[in-house]
């Protein structure tokens, strides 16, 4: 298998050039294949859900599509910043949820008031108790995926690459993580959601299937 990679970060286009182009991904764990040959485009403003059974490799391709993980071969292409949200959060378990919002702040060029004041703004959105004080180990596992999630949308995202970004919602978080998909693709913004459940494919434009590697 070829071990050459590469990736590119460009900037804004018009809207119709894709935001995500990854071409001939390949990847594997030790002498495990889990992708070979595999391509994913996604248009501004469409909503892409990615499915397969478990170890077809969905998680590996969002995190190298977040560019976390470096493919062993392909090309990876992608327009303006990804909002990445794992299927694990990637939450600091003695921190509240305020001091998350401030210590990713910088990262993403927002000072730590704006990260705040916007954050509280998208965990308002979500439901979750906003001004909690709580650290994130006495939160449940909904509220602390609320928080998983509102950290991938801080900043200016034209891509949003959300791995089971639901897990422990309640129906009414739920329905309305999916009024919010179709509010984001509204504005241009790309949407790829990693999912199991069928009903989900009837809230998207597009379903892509990854095959496990036997």
């Amino acid at each position: 298998m070829a071990t050459s990679a590469r990736t590119e970060t460009t900037t804004p286009q018009p809207l119709g050039t894709p935001v995500l182009q990854a071409l001939g991904i390949c990847h594997r764990y030790g002498e495990r294949v889990i992708l070979e040959d595999v391509s994913l485009v996604v248009d501004p403003g469409e909503r892409v859900a990615l499915t397969g059974e478990n170890g077809a490799g969905k998680s590996t391709l969002m995190s190298i599509c977040a560019r976390l993980l470096t493919p062993h071969a392909g090309t990876l292409r992608i327009q303006g910043r990804v909002g990445y949200c794992p299927q694990i959060p990637g939450l600091h378990e003695l921190l509240t949820a305020d001091e998350h919002l401030a210590l990713f702040s910088p990262a993403l060029g927002l000072s730590r008031e704006d990260g705040v004041r916007h954050g509280r703004e998208l965990l308002a959105e979500f439901g979750f108790p906003v001004g909690e004080r709580s650290q994130v180990r006495h939160l449940s596992g909904g509220s602390q995926q609320k928080l998983n999630l509102a950290l991938a949308l801080l900043g200016d995202a034209r891509l949003l690459l959300l791995d089971e970004p639901y897990q422990g919602f309640d129906h009414g978080s739920y329905m309305n993580f999916w009024d919010h998909v179709a509010s984001w693709a509204e504005q241009g913004i790309a949407v790829v959601v990693v999912t199991h459940m069928l009903q989900d494919l009837d809230l998207v434009d597009r379903v892509v299937e990854l095959k496990a590697r036997r």
